[in-house]
């Protein structure tokens, strides 16, 4: 394929389609249609970027990681620490903590450049554990377990105080969410991106044909990290605090889950995982609050073995496995 039949083609791909439109519109409405609503809007707004930034690395690049919320964490802490001890602007704290977050991000991506995906699925578990018990053990600056309270937000742009309903919290979440979503699919649709498709699907070809396998490693990883380090800052910015939760192995279980629902190497599926994720964590929650977590796992279970795009069709769960017996 030639260049310029190439770089229309990806032209094509990056085009946005009417539906999309309506989806960010119905987005930005929701807080002011379902104001009771719109602290879980927010919630999900901040934890569909995390798994956004997340699927960078994973469906795009092939980078397996099970430490992705040491960024995340570390941006909640960044963000929450510049506000209390240096200013409560929350887009200059949100500037912060990305920024450092992305500096952490490059510094770490030594540890993936190299070994299988076993072993970076324990460096970067490592990673996240080496930053929670570190933000545990600096007590004085933390807060510890009890976490770091007393984060007092100014206005946003200095116009848009936080209200106690959330709105100014879910638009606010929303539009940082959509000013990054739009900068992964200018990264994705790119020739840049192509060659991260390109490393994903067989790094040694990729470095055969002279893509550079270890700066775009390095680039992504580091641009991941920074959007993780951004949703966590959010988190930190809309609830004024942040404990060791947010560094804890079950926020990068829980973005993980969401890329398996909602699908890999599609920057919409991280959103619609976790639409689909927060919405059964709410649900199952107030229902049966003591095994709402089993529900959640039968589904992943279910949707494992039936697949995503059979899994509210239960009448063709056993046909497709009778006809597969009856091939062999």
């Amino acid at each position: 394929m030639s260049a310029p039949i190439y770089e229309s083609a990806l032209l094509r791909t990056a085009r946005w389609r009417p539906w999309e439109f309506v989806i960010w519109a119905v987005a930005f409405a929701l807080p002011l249609a379902m104001p009771s609503h719109s602290l879980l809007v927010n919630e999900i707004a901040i934890v569909a970027l995390f798994a956004m930034s997340l699927d960078l690395i994973l469906g795009y690049t092939g980078i397996v990681s099970l430490g992705h919320a040491a960024f995340f964490g570390f941006g909640a802490y960044a963000a929450a620490l510049f506000a209390k001890l240096v200013m409560p602007d929350p887009t200059v704290g949100l500037v912060f903590a990305t920024v450092l977050s992305a500096v952490l991000g490059l510094v770490a991506s030594v540890t993936i450049l190299r070994g299988s995906d076993l072993t970076r699925l324990m460096v970067t578990l490592g990673t996240a554990l080496l930053l929670l018990e570190l933000a545990n053990k600096l007590d004085w600056l933390t807060g510890g377990a009890d976490g770091l309270q007393g984060v007092v937000m100014g206005p946003v742009l200095g116009l848009f105080e936080f209200d106690l309903y959330g709105r100014t919290a879910a638009w606010y979440s929303l539009a940082v969410m959509l000013v990054l979503f739009l900068v992964m699919r200018r990264i994705v649709h790119s020739p840049f991106g192509a060659t991260l498709k390109a490393i994903r699907d067989n790094r040694l070809r990729a470095m055969a044909i002279g893509i550079p396998v270890v700066s775009r490693l390095a680039v992504i990883y580091t641009v991941a990290a920074g959007i993780a380090g951004a949703a966590g800052a959010l988190l930190a910015q809309t609830t004024g605090f942040a404990s060791l939760d947010v560094l804890a192995f079950d926020r990068s279980a829980d973005v993980l889950l969401m890329l398996v629902i909602g699908g890999v190497g599609w920057l919409y599926g991280g959103v619609t995982g976790a639409i689909v994720f927060k919405l059964l964590q709410n649900w199952l929650s107030s229902v049966t609050p003591q095994y709402w977590m089993f529900w959640i796992g039968l589904i992943l279970v279910l949707l494992v073995l039936v697949g995503r795009d059979r899994l509210l069709k239960p009448w063709t769960w056993f046909g497709a496995a009778k006809k597969k017996g009856g091939a062999a």
